[in-house]
């Protein structure tokens, strides 16, 4: 029982740490959109 207890919290710790990855990860996105809005589509990749 203990074992499962620590193996949720560790899935729920790594939940965390993805959902905050994506939530930058779409705030960029959204900056990068913004920024070429106001600077034009000149994109050099």
């Amino acid at each position: 029982m203990k074992e499962e207890q620590k193996r949720a919290k560790q899935l729920e710790k790594d939940l965390q740490k993805k959902e905050k990855a994506l939530a930058e990860a779409a705030a960029l996105l959204l900056l990068r959109k913004k920024a070429q809005a106001i600077w034009g589509e000149d994109e050099e990749e």
